[in-house]
């Protein structure tokens, strides 16, 4: 029976990625082709990416593209990368490695950033993506390694090859680990302050030390938002209007809601059955966060209303998965696509 179900689960996965694809289908050639390895019920895997923490969908092209941090969490000897993954046949690129990579410094917009990126020692964490037109972005990624910054791109996907150019970095405070980034309007961008490099992970979770939101805009200096205190921020996404900022509180297992169009700012706060890592947007007025079970047995999928902000868990796994460390949850259709801060695979699932 269980042989059955397996089978029965991935036909239905295969024809959910189908039918998510037929519409945007990417002609874009990936150079890996899928790997084989060991499997999970219930869940599939494409291995090979390393440490993809962040995951987001491409616009309407039907690409998904991933961080890669390099081995600080799990001291390993890895380097960062930035990954686009093709869902309809499991293929997937390392953009930064690639031969379609360039840099091109626009030190006008980005008169503070000292200098193009330093591909042999960087950690691309934290994504975001803003489509100037059709298939063309930006890609902004907090980047560790050998600055910490916020690394700007061009992201071109109009062509049959996927091409990615440096353009630019906004400096942030090397003594703080920035976590994840909202892009805004005005090209601007707000990230979280997740941890001091000094303290830790363990400082964070403690309660001795807490983040705060950094904005900056155009033309700016990057400045801490008042009244944005969190135990270890993490995950952040803002509303289509840029009034609600929705931030996930690692180290409290919250998800917190700020209005910025109170004065002072107000706030919102629920707590997860999780310790949440990134947020994203799923269904309309849908969140989605991902993150260990605080009862300490696998991770979850959690769901919450933007409007109400009622959670509710739409998948998971044990702890004797072969993913853990989830950390991003992308839904595209009735898909779930699971990243992880620490591995060497991105997992994707039927929504319960």
């Amino acid at each position: 029976m269980l042989a059955a179900h397996k089978i029965f689960l991935t036909v239905c996965l295969m024809l959910a990625l189908s039918a998510c694809t037929q519409d945007n289908e990417s002609s874009i050639v990936l150079g890996q082709t899928r790997q084989s390895c060991d499997s999970d019920p219930n869940i599939n895997y494409i291995c090979g990416p390393l440490n993809a923490e962040d995951l987001l969908s491409v616009g309407n092209t039907g690409m998904i593209i991933t961080s890669g941090m390099n081995g600080t969490l799990d001291g390993s000897n890895v380097n960062g990368h930035i990954y686009l993954i093709n869902p309809l046949d499991e293929s997937w690129a390392d953009l930064v490695t690639g031969p379609n990579f360039s840099q091109d410094f626009n030190n006008y917009d980005y008169p503070e950033c000292p200098g193009p990126l330093n591909i042999d020692d960087f950690s691309a964490h934290g994504l975001a993506l803003k489509e100037i037109e059709q298939s063309y972005f930006d890609l902004y990624i907090t980047s560790h390694g050998a600055r910490e910054a916020i690394e700007i791109f061009n992201l071109d996907l109009r062509d049959e090859s996927a091409e990615l150019t440096w353009r630019g970095c906004v400096p942030l405070d090397e003594t703080i680990m920035h976590n994840s980034l909202a892009i805004l309007d005005d090209g601007g961008f707000i990230t979280t302050q997740f941890m001091t490099w000094a303290g830790g992970v363990e400082s964070a979770l403690s309660g001795e030390a807490k983040g705060s939101l950094v904005t900056w805009r155009p033309g700016g200096q990057p400045t801490i938002m008042p009244g944005s205190e969190l135990g270890g921020p993490n995950g952040i996404t803002i509303s289509e209007d840029e009034r609600y900022v929705y931030v996930a509180a690692f180290a409290t297992g919250e998800l917190v809601r700020f209005d910025l169009a109170q004065n002072p700012v107000e706030t919102d706060t629920i707590t997860l059955s999780i310790l949440p890592d990134n947020v994203r947007w799923g269904e309309p007025g849908k969140l989605l966060t991902a993150g260990g079970n605080t009862s300490g047995d696998g991770w979850s999928v959690i769901e919450i209303d933007a409007d109400t902000l009622e959670p509710s868990r739409v998948g998971g796994m044990g702890s004797d998965a072969l993913l853990q460390g989830a950390s991003s949850a992308l839904q595209v259709n009735n898909t779930i696509w699971v990243g992880t801060y620490s591995g060497d695979r991105v997992g994707y699932f039927a929504k319960e």
